[in-house]
């Protein structure tokens, strides 16, 4: 029998249903699912031995949770996967504001409904979805939003004096009775209104404008923070600190591989795209390193953090970088190439905080350096190291291309080129086909071309090449001659002009 069939009080009583606290529906929910080997996080990457757990065990421990990490650590999204360990569907009073228990209506309405109706009193039933409400913390928010105030427009319609408990308006909270409540950001939240939660969390009751009322709430809270915030914005108060059972720490993605999972899952791209455009798994572990480069740069701030988002919509602008030149070229399909990672730049420059010194560079300019530092730390993951054989003077499987350079050969990649005219600059290059073929024997031609563009950026971080951008692609050239090259020699009349020119 669908229990969505019952009606009435008496129907639920003869059914034999029993009610259970939030904590109590999370627990045993979440036993069941260990029991049977279920994800309990599905979407969830990386905190597989580490946050999941430690949530997991604060369910069953019954506790309030603060979820503590840098941005962009899916401290939100964890809360918003916990309604899955509810009950579908629980039964509420009919009309109530409070999700009120049948058994245990705890609202002036709820009360009075079932005293009069009694057996009779109706009853519907409230998804799980419905049972859980997220407020960000911002300075602006007051008691009143959060917990109730007296609504004199209720008490005009009403005919009530304002001692009346009926003329009061339910905040977020009291409304999020049997359900999950989030507050995002919490050291945002002023220190007078942190304190209006004391009560709340300890004693599950609350007190709305000096009305001798007692609401005995069934809530499972959840806050999430930034550890930023305690220096930069406000702090969360000790007390309140005291009276939060548990206090888990997130954390950015440890390995690529889980990294890879959250882009590829987050990234917003459509069907035509992603048939239309290959992304070699070289080019999504270049993204995935360059947030781990910027975690770890100097020039960024460590405290701000790099969000996951960054690579995500690194990835999007990789792919539209890409889609672009085969929309100006007619081309079918194509393949993503190194040179289109200056279209990421736009994505890196909005996602990081740079400390001082990287704001002299420029974020323009921390961004192409986390891009190189990545090209240089992926490259020896796919061929030879460059340093090996500087060190032990061995023969470098590199010479015949460096040597084809130092003969003073210069070699355009530019972003717009098709693929037949990608392809020809590319062979040109004396030893290039042969070192990809050798390292990489089973890649077709497109991931030949792109393995080759890769060797040419890994040798250029290796300082065996010199890389220089252009207006649109980069330019390859001996090293030690574009270090020396001088600018031509201005002609006489030249320097007269100049001349001229500041007279």
């Amino acid at each position: 029998m669908d229990i969505r069939q019952i009606k009435t009080l008496g129907q639920l009583r003869r059914s034999g249903y029993r009610s259970k606290s939030v904590k109590d529906e999370l627990r045993d929910n979440l036993i069941r699912k260990l029991k049977n080997n279920e994800a309990v996080f599905q979407g969830i990457y990386g905190y597989e031995d580490t946050v999941i757990p430690e949530l997991e065990r604060a369910i069953l421990a019954r506790h309030n949770i603060n979820l503590l990490g840098l941005r962009g650590q899916a401290k939100t999204r964890l809360a918003r996967l916990m309604i899955h360990l509810l009950d579908e569907y629980i039964p509420v009073i009919e009309g109530s504001e409070l999700n009120d228990d049948p058994f245990q209506p705890i609202s002036r309405y709820g009360k009075d409904k079932v005293a009069e109706m009694g057996d009779d009193t109706p009853i519907t039933w409230l998804h799980r979805n419905e049972r859980y409400t997220e407020k960000l913390a911002t300075p602006d928010v007051s008691v009143a939003d959060l917990l109730g105030d007296v609504d004199p427009i209720k008490a005009a319609a009403l005919k009530l004096p304002y001692s009346d408990e009926r003329v009061i308006h339910f905040g977020l909270i009291p409304r999020a009775h049997r359900g999950i409540f989030v507050i995002n950001e919490l050291p945002d939240l002023q220190a007078r209104i942190q304190v209006a939660l004391f009560n709340i969390l300890e004693e599950g009751d609350i007190q709305i404008r000096g009305f001798k009322i007692r609401l005995p709430l069934d809530i499972q809270f959840v806050f999430t923070a930034n550890p930023e915030d305690y220096t930069n914005r406000g702090s969360i108060v000790t007390p309140l600190k005291d009276r939060i059972g548990s206090q888990i720490l997130t954390h950015y993605p440890r390995t690529i591989a889980d990294a890879r999972q959250i882009t590829e899952q987050e990234a917003r791209l459509n069907e035509e795209q992603l048939q239309q455009i290959i992304v070699p798994d070289i080019a999504k572990d270049l993204i995935e390193e360059v947030a781990f480069e910027a975690r770890q740069s100097e020039y960024v701030d460590r405290k701000s953090g790099v969000s996951a988002r960054l690579t995500i919509s690194a990835m999007e602008n990789l792919l539209a970088a890409a889609e672009r030149r085969r929309l100006l070229n007619k081309e079918k399909q194509t393949m993503v190439r190194i040179t289109d990672f200056q279209g990421i730049i736009p994505s890196i420059t909005g996602k990081i905080e740079l400390v001082y010194e990287g704001e002299q560079e420029g974020p323009a300019i921390v961004a192409q350096n986390l891009i190189a530092r990545a090209i240089r730390k992926q490259f020896v993951n796919h061929f030879p190291d460059p340093e090996k054989f500087r060190k032990q003077k061995e023969a470098s499987p590199y010479k015949i291309i460096t040597d084809w350079f130092n003969e003073g050969n210069t070699l355009d990649i530019l972003s717009n080129m098709n693929r037949d005219a990608y392809g020809k600059a590319l062979l040109q290059v004396p030893g290039l086909k042969e070192l990809v073929r050798k390292h990489h024997p089973q890649a077709n031609d497109d991931l030949m071309f792109f393995l080759m563009e890769f060797v040419l950026f890994g040798l250029a971080e290796h300082s065996l090449l010199s890389r220089q951008e252009l207006v649109s692609g980069y330019q390859f050239s001996d090293l030690m001659r574009s270090m020396f090259s001088m600018p031509d020699k201005p002609d006489e009349e030249d320097t007269d002009e100049e001349e001229d020119r500041f007279k």
